[in-house]
Parts: C-alpha cells; structure tokens; sequence
C-alpha cells in the first residue's frame, strides 16, 4: 500500500450495522472482522453473512464489520490477525500478504479457474483444503472457508482489441496477476482501494483488472472507464474467510458451525449474484462498451499461463502440489467436455 490509515482514524469509521448493535451482556463474544472490500462491495460480499450471524448467534456472539483499510490497510490483514488485534478476515491470500507458500494463488492465479463452481470444487474435491488447511495452521491462522467471487476483466479508458494495446497501461491488480501481466507490456499499479476512482480520474490509472464487470457498475468503477474487455485472465477470484486461531479455538462447536454456515451461504449467494450479474451487465448494461481480443491472439496469453504455472511450481515444494492439482483439474474437465469445458 502507498498509504497507511493510523488505527484511530479508521476505528471512528465504524458500519452502520455496528452502530445499530443493541446493549449486550457483559460474557458476549465480540469479534471485529475487517474485509479487502469497500462499503459497496462489502454490502454484497459479507455483510448479510454477518448480519445474519448475528441475528442467530444474539447475546452468545457479535461480530462488529470493518471494510477495506478501516482498521489496517489490507496489505497488513494477515500480520494483524496473526498478532490478535483483528479476530477475523475475508480476504484473498495474495492481497493480505499472507506469508505462507499458497499466497500466490489466492486471488487471480492466471487460468486456474475457468467458472466460479471451480473454486469451491478444487478445495472441496481436489485438495486444496488440506494444504490451505496446514499452511494457515502453522503460522497460527485458521483457514475457515474458499469460496469464489467473480472473474478478472479488463476496464479502461482506452479500447483494447488486441494485446499491442496493453503496452504500457497502468491497471491497477493483484499482485499475482500483475507479475504474469508485464509479460505484455502491462504496468501493474497498487493503491489503496478507495483511491482507485480519483485515480482513474486523474489519470493515474489507464484501467483495472480488478474485477468483472459486477463490480465495476458496482463499486462506481464503470463510472470513470469507458471500455470493458470480455476476455478474462482467470473465471474466479478465490478468497476465503480466515480467524486467529486462538479466538477460533475459543469458540463453542456450535458457534464454530454456525460461522462456517454462515460463509457457506455467502459464497452461494455470490455464486448466482455475479453469475447473473456478469451477464446482465453485459446485455443490458449502459456504462461500458464491450471489446474482445480474436480468440486466436488470446491463446497466446492462455499459453503464457502454462509457463507462469511452471515458473511458480519451482519456487517451492507445497507450490508444485498445488500446480499439479490445478494440472490436474483443468485436464480433468477439458476431458469431461461439454459444459465443463467448450473448445
């Protein structure tokens, strides 16, 4: 992050829903909870789960909601959690800069993903829980639950209809996503989230990949790019929910099962509301002119990905585990054919 918010200054910023909160007994849990997203997102992307948390869980438990950077910027999500003075997250690996070697897949992990049910099946079915599961356990971090959010467009000021016109945009990215995208020229820029508009303003910024589009009619990003390309590095950006151990571990089972409930009912809602969004607001959406690269220079891109797998894998032995799943998985549903994969 180029900025840091002073802890007091982000404190006084305090949701709706908290204040809202009536007097509760002296023995009540209280967690706080930080989110990556902005009060917009965040009014999809968690805020029913915790209000719904609340409302069940009443003088037992309460979870007060902060949005992104309200507390610590979200590049410091992971050391805050560890050290205790965040209870909870809801973030990606790759953003919260966890230390751990799956980092780098959360997110956008270019390709991993072609759909959104892709994500809760490779941690579901495939593995990815489990090592999730011992990377989180041993920096004293409890991996709670992956889900899938939306995928990885392109929005800008200028059209893109073809990879030459990436050359030199600065998009502001993930991480991840941004190391694989200067292998086309792209200038991968991190700010903080809520300067991301006055920076496309300013020009500051030529574009995001962020985000689908969902997002960028949401979070008032269509406002201030003109173009949106339907070509997409990744189906689905993977994050999850994370808590101290500690305070995990202090939980009843059944508060620890009502949590879990509960992020598995927010990332079912957000399996249909991007799903329908993303098509929607490409039929019928006013903001955004859409663009696409021919299909045959995107290979070229998908081809890349291959390599940039390949280069991660070598980093490291928990690095190539997971490589060799997400191998395996996409072979796997290429061979399923139909609606699995298409061409």
């Amino acid at each position: 992050m180029t900025t840091r918010r002073k802890f007091i200054q982000g404190a006084a910023v305090v949701p709706a829903a908290a204040l809202a909160t009536p007097a509760l007994a002296q023995d009540t849990i209280r967690w706080r909870m930080q989110t990556y997203a902005g009060p917009s997102l965040a009014a999809e992307v968690i805020v029913p789960a915790i209000d719904m948390f609340n409302k069940i869980a009443g003088d037992r438990m309460q979870i007060e909601l902060f949005f992104a950077d309200q507390l610590v910027p979200t590049g410091e999500l992971f050391q805050a959690m560890q050290r205790g003075t965040i209870d909870a997250v809801q973030s990606d690996d790759d953003s919260m800069a966890s230390p751990t070697e799956v980092t780098v897949f959360g997110g956008y992990f270019p390709f991993g993903s072609r759909y959104s049910l892709d994500v809760p099946v490779l941690f579901n079915q495939y593995g990815l829980n489990e090592i999730w599961d011992e990377e989180y356990s041993a920096v004293g971090v409890k991996h709670i639950s992956a889900g899938a959010w939306d995928p990885c467009h392109f929005a800008t000021k200028d059209p893109i209809r073809s990879l030459a016109d990436l050359e030199g945009k600065r998009i502001f990215t993930f991480p991840t996503a941004g190391r694989f995208l200067t292998r086309f020229g792209v200038v991968p820029v991190n700010l903080p989230w809520e300067d991301i508009e006055v920076a496309m303003q300013t020009g500051e910024l030529d574009g995001i990949a962020w985000s689908g589009i969902t997002e960028d009619y949401t979070v008032g990003w269509a406002d201030v790019t003109n173009y949106f390309l339907t070509n997409n590095i990744s189906g689905a950006w993977a994050g999850s929910f994370f808590a101290n151990m500690e305070r995990w571990n202090e939980l009843p089972e059944d508060l620890q099962t009502l949590f879990r409930v509960c992020c598995d009912q927010s990332h079912y809602y957000r399996q249909w509301w991007y799903w329908g969004g993303e098509a929607n607001l490409r039929v019928n959406g006013d903001k955004l002119e859409l663009t696409t690269i021919p299909d045959e220079e995107w290979a070229t891109v998908e081809a890349a990905a291959q390599e940039f797998w390949e280069e991660i894998a070598a980093e490291s032995e928990t690095k190539r585990r997971v490589v060799d799943i997400f191998k395996k998985y996409n072979a796997d549903m290429v061979k399923a054919g139909r609606p699995y994969r298409y061409g």
